[in-house]
């Protein structure tokens, strides 16, 4: 059974499927179950995820922490990967949540600006580069006595980042992909610090994921003899392959289906994005997600199709700040899980 509170939900009597449209704001999802159709036995799997001009929108945050916000709350979060377009839509998501902005921000040994405003109405945030990390964090360690930091940096800087925030006592929430998992855990474990590491913040996406897994926990092979193919556009400045597309895929090889990271089609050029992806022009180069894997049968005569297509960074910032609400209640209950992803926040209900 699924529960979809205060969202619209309708059959779709145009389509040979069933069909649930859930709209929640700017955020639309369609999940359809279908009956496969002669001639190709196609069955479709469509997620759509749009946000349009994300500093006007006013999402209602969960009651209970509406209240705690109203009462003055004292979190503190440090934002750090600004000026980065997604760093920077966080920040401005902090801010809209009522939550403390940290004014100081690790940036790497290029960034040219020493001072920026995340919008017109908010403090300055001033760049640290490489060689003042340490001092930074203590320092606002030392301000903030209940503070968090956020990660959206480059992939090269994800371990050595994850590295000081540990070392300087810091909890802090990692969004930037492609750095080393493992070696992240071992410095939160040994450090007494709490994290979230997640590829991926957008919750509902998330959900997709563990429904993959699940899948595969439950009918490992049941896709042997398919062929799969996934295809994957973001902005150009995204460098590494998709954390998403990366845990959707070892689900499809628990499946049965054999499929290596490198045969991923990247695609990051403008054209290819509107044309082959149908991205809309504004968000080619504003922040997109789009994601199609489609498996076909050795026969050719079957095959599935899955999507989730994101428009703008705004669905993942407030994913990210719902990271830090969380991350901030498990560090004050202590306990001895240290480590944290999305799915430990779906879990405890704050899917919202």
């Amino acid at each position: 059974m699924i529960s979809i509170p205060r969202c619209s939900t309708k059959i779709l009597p145009w389509l040979n499927t069933s069909a649930i449209v859930v709209r929640t704001g700017t955020a639309t999802t369609m999940v359809a179950f279908a009956t496969p159709c002669a001639p190709t036995n196609k069955l479709k799997l469509h997620t759509s995820f749009t946000t349009r001009q994300f500093n006007e929108r006013r999402i209602v945050a969960p009651k209970a922490r509406t209240a705690r916000m109203s009462s003055g709350s004292d979190l503190a979060v440090m934002v750090n990967g600004i000026p980065g377009r997604m760093a920077t839509s966080v920040a401005n998501e902090v801010l809209r949540r009522g939550l403390i902005l940290a004014e100081e921000s690790l940036t790497g040994p290029y960034t040219a600006t020493s001072e920026v405003r995340v919008n017109p109405e908010a403090h300055e945030i001033h760049m640290r580069k490489p060689e003042e990390h340490a001092e930074c964090l203590r320092r606002m360690r030392e301000k903030y006595g209940r503070l968090i930091a956020v990660d959206y940096t480059q992939p090269d800087a994800a371990n050595s980042n994850a590295a000081a925030y540990a070392a300087a006592g810091v909890s802090f929430v990692m969004g930037t992909t492609g750095g080393d998992e493992a070696a992240m855990r071992d410095a939160v474990t040994a450090s007494g610090v709490y994290a979230v590491i997640a590829p991926n913040m957008g919750k509902q996406i998330v959900a997709f994921q563990a429904m993959m897994q699940l899948m595969a926990d439950q009918f490992p092979g049941a896709f042997d003899g398919y062929t799969l193919r996934v295809t994957e556009s973001h902005q150009a400045t995204k460098v590494d392959t998709s954390g998403t597309a990366k845990a959707v895929i070892r689900s499809f090889n628990r499946l049965g289906v054999p499929f290596e990271l490198d045969q991923v089609d990247k695609v990051r050029d403008a054209q290819r994005s509107m044309q082959e992806m149908g991205v809309p022009g504004k968000y080619v180069t504003a922040g997109h997600a789009y994601h199609t894997y489609r498996l076909q049968s050795e026969a050719g005569d079957v095959a599935f199709e899955f999507q989730h297509n994101v428009c703008g960074r705004g669905f993942y910032a407030a994913g990210t700040v719902d990271a830090v609400l969380f991350l901030d209640d498990m560090r004050a209950k202590g306990g001895d899980k240290h480590v944290f992803n999305m799915i430990d926040i779906l879990r405890a209900g704050n899917m919202k």
